[in-house]
């Protein structure tokens, strides 16, 4: 018998956060079916698959990410917006390492998906950063790759328990934050 109330909504959860606690490669629907309580044939009726599912988890991931650099960026320009992103986005990525990795290659179905403008909102976010620090939009692109790309690389490996050395991940992580504002601003 399924749940009385079960959603869509708190599929997509339940299945970010064993995305988060097991690894995003190990989500299965039989493991959310069962921290839910249902069996799995249950949730067919409010996501159509494993890929559904995912991508939902994407979308939840982006607008959660989004959500959080824009908080961290509210009032800032220059560094300090800079600073605010980057501190939000490696503390989302560190906390829900599942629900980020649900992101990597996910693509929007076209533009009234809902994945689209929550990847939108995010992107436009930090092209805004970038453009207090001159950034031309014939380099827009160039920019946003790299600084997806350095922030990316810092937290994923945070959150993989990547950095086994002595030195402190947050002087570290502080230090990048100075190194892309220099490299920006020349």
């Amino acid at each position: 018998m399924p749940r009385a109330g079960l959603t869509a909504a708190d599929i997509v959860i339940a299945a970010a956060d064993i995305a988060d606690e097991s690894g995003y490669d190990n989500l299965t629907m039989g493991l959310v079916a069962d921290r839910l309580g249902v069996r799995a044939p249950s949730l067919y009726k409010h996501v159509n698959g494993l890929a559904d599912l995912q991508h939902r988890i994407a979308t939840l991931a982006i607008s959660e990410l989004g959500e959080a650099t824009r908080d961290a960026m509210l009032g800032t320009a220059g560094p300090d917006a800079l600073a605010g992103f980057a501190r939000a986005f490696r503390t989302y990525v560190v906390a829900h390492p599942g629900r980020y990795a649900a992101t990597i290659g996910a693509e929007p179905i076209g533009p009234e998906d809902p994945l689209f403008t929550a990847s939108a909102r995010l992107v436009d976010s930090i092209a805004a950063v970038l453009r207090g620090y001159g950034i031309s939009p014939d380099d827009m692109d160039h920019a946003l790759r790299t600084i997806r790309s350095t922030f990316h690389g810092f937290a994923a490996l945070q959150a993989a328990n990547g950095f086994q050395w002595s030195a402190d991940p947050d002087e570290s992580f502080e230090w990048m934050i100075h190194f892309v504002d220099r490299g920006l601003r020349t």
